[in-house]
């Protein structure tokens, strides 16, 4: 009895001892070929050492180096953080981003405002207050339809100049809220083209503008018909404007000849009048 507990005891160990050691050489197998496999080659890419804001002209101190994977490269990344010293954001970055070539403004674009400026582009600041700023909620970043109303006494309209315009500071703040919540600004400054900036001084100087607030996903153009006073408070609209037919006015352009004329004829004391065609 006691020698065939003594050989179960001894089939146990054996059977453990096998799955122990099968372990141990797994374990060591895996590791042997972790430290054989090739490492994977890195590169310098210089990151955010903080969070910085739109239009901030970078700083040596305010960047640093990290090791990148270079089997996945980052097209227009910088590996020397003097390459993209001095240069201003043109979109805001947060700790330990990269920096890329697509976010930096040219080293002669300045910083701050004028850095968000695209070539071909205008900023063009207007007075607002808290209904035209919309309570306020028109911010940075946010898009905007700009409404002017003006127009004779009896014929005075509000129309839509500009649709899906952006906005590029409220007052002297170019970064939105990072709660949302409304700030009350004197001045609104959009970006418009030079085309667009001219009709907005026009309607900021002649009439009286207002800010329509609209979604930033939502960019398609409505272009809205005018709405006249008359409309809204009785009578009649005014007649729209008549295209002229070429080159000439309605008024410009001449009666048909009539199909028949007279000819008054007087013999003595007797007056006749007889007809003839047109020829």
């Amino acid at each position: 009895m006691n020698r065939s507990r003594v050989l179960i005891a001894l089939a146990v160990a054996i059977v453990l001892g096998l799955i122990v050691s099968s372990i141990v050489y797994r374990a060591l197998t895996r590791t042997v070929v972790q430290s054989t496999a090739p490492a994977v080659p890195h590169v310098d890419v210089v990151v955010a050492a903080a969070r910085l804001p739109l239009g901030w002209r970078l700083q040596p101190t305010q960047l640093r180096v990290i090791q990148w994977p270079g089997t996945s490269p980052l097209p227009g990344s910088f590996s020397r953080i003097e390459d993209c010293a001095g240069r201003a954001l043109i979109a805001p970055t947060v700790e330990n981003e990269p920096i890329l070539e697509g976010k930096l403004a040219p080293r002669e674009g300045g910083a701050g405002l004028p850095a968000r400026i695209p070539e071909g582009m205008r900023a063009v600041s207007v007075p607002v207050n808290d209904v035209v700023s919309v309570a306020g909620f028109v911010q940075p970043g946010t898009m905007v339809d700009v409404l002017v109303t003006g127009g004779a006494a009896g014929g005075s309209n509000t129309r839509t100049i500009l649709e899906n315009v952006r906005v590029l500071a409220a007052g002297q703040r170019i970064e939105q809220d990072s709660d949302g919540q409304p700030q009350t600004s004197s001045v609104v400054t959009l970006l418009v083209t030079p085309e667009d900036a001219g009709k907005l001084t026009m309607a900021s100087t002649e009439g009286r503008i207002q800010l329509a607030l609209r979604n930033v996903i939502d960019t398609g153009k409505v272009e809205p018909p005018p709405v006249y006073s008359a409309a809204l408070f009785g009578g009649e609209a005014p007649a729209m404007p008549v295209k002229h037919i070429g080159g000439m006015s309605p008024r410009a352009i001449p009666p048909p000849p009539p199909s028949t004329f007279s000819i008054e004829v007087i013999r003595g004391s007797k007056r006749e009048v007889d007809s003839f065609p047109n020829p």
